[in-house]
């Protein structure tokens, strides 16, 4: 067997550019040339300005609205398909509809299945995302799935705060599991926010599952949208007589009035990683960077490594 290996290319689509920089800068190679023209009617064309031929190409693109950035991922993998690329993996750091992964009502399309078989059907070769917002997405899609857990981030940052009063809470019961994970790292309690919705992103009510009195409390989840969820359960712990509040949620999706809603609540520091840009700013956000995660990721692909070992030592 030969021990050549195929060049290796990174490129970024336009509105992931802020981390794929990063991504490449810490893999040790700059991105690639590529290029995406725009029509007067808005419609886009990516081109790749160098040869691809027989590469491994890494194309970086968080798929977060508008849904053009799903589309120019797409028509970004087709672009080097067609330039006769040996493997193409798409690195989306934050996959977007992830939301969508079932049928919850009736007559509801499966918003993350269809993105899977998008990507598939365009020829793409391996995914590689962090933090689905249910782990068994990975199912949808018929390529091999790298999913990177951002607990190799937070949990260094947890034990750097060398806090000796500290438990987790789960803002929720959908993310009671990731919350559960870190506990058991950090070797801390945790407590639930239980809350029942009317509709999305609208909370009819919410009841803690657990103590938080005399506490430093450290709520975890995957994705910040609205905010309100957060707030809410920020003030709910509050009054339960926690001494203060953090949150760390991997995905700063914050739509709407999420700014002003973490700017005026209890919560003390929101720590964030940058797989979406930030629309505003609030003095209370912190951002992490994935770029060192992502980089040793796209190494171990390529040198055949494991995927896994890069976040295990995190969780012991």
């Amino acid at each position: 067997m030969s021990s050549i290996r195929n060049e290796v290319k990174l490129f970024s689509g336009r509105n992931s550019m802020f981390v794929a920089e990063k991504i490449a800068q810490s893999f040790g190679k700059p991105l690639g040339d590529l290029t995406v023209s725009q029509f007067s009617d808005g419609e886009i064309q990516p081109s790749i300005n160098e040869s691809v031929r027989g590469c491994d190409v890494f194309l970086i693109q968080s798929t977060f609205p508008s849904a053009d950035n799903l589309l120019e991922l797409l028509l970004m993998v087709d672009a080097a398909k067609r330039a006769s690329a040996h493997y193409v993996t798409a690195v989306i750091p934050y996959f977007g509809m992830a939301r969508q992964d079932r049928k919850d009502k009736p007559r509801v399309s499966i918003g993350s299945k269809v993105a899977a078989d998008l990507l598939k059907a365009v020829g793409v070769s391996r995914v590689m995302t962090m933090d689905l917002h249910a782990p068994q997405i990975q199912g949808f899609f018929e390529v091999p799935v790298d999913h990177l857990d951002s607990s190799v981030i937070f949990i260094p940052y947890i034990r750097n705060l060398n806090e000796t009063n500290l438990i987790l809470a789960s803002p929720d019961m959908g993310s009671s599991n990731r919350t559960r994970t870190f506990a058991r790292a950090l070797n801390l309690d945790m407590v639930i926010c239980d809350k029942e919705r009317k509709r999305a992103n609208e909370i009819a009510s919410m009841t803690l599952i657990g103590d938080v009195a005399g506490k430093d409390v450290i709520l975890i989840d995957d994705i910040i949208d609205t905010g309100n969820t957060l707030a809410k359960s920020a003030q709910m712990l509050k009054d339960k007589g926690a001494l203060s509040v953090r949150a760390m949620c991997t995905h700063p999706v914050l739509s709407g009035k999420a700014y002003e809603t973490i700017e005026n609540s209890v919560i003390d520091e929101l720590v964030v990683c940058d797989t979406i840009p930030l629309k505003g700013q609030s003095s209370k956000i912190k951002v992490l960077s994935v770029a060192d995660l992502f980089a040793n990721a796209i190494k171990n692909v390529t040198e055949f490594g494991s995927i896994s070992s890069l976040f295990n030592t995190a969780t012991k």
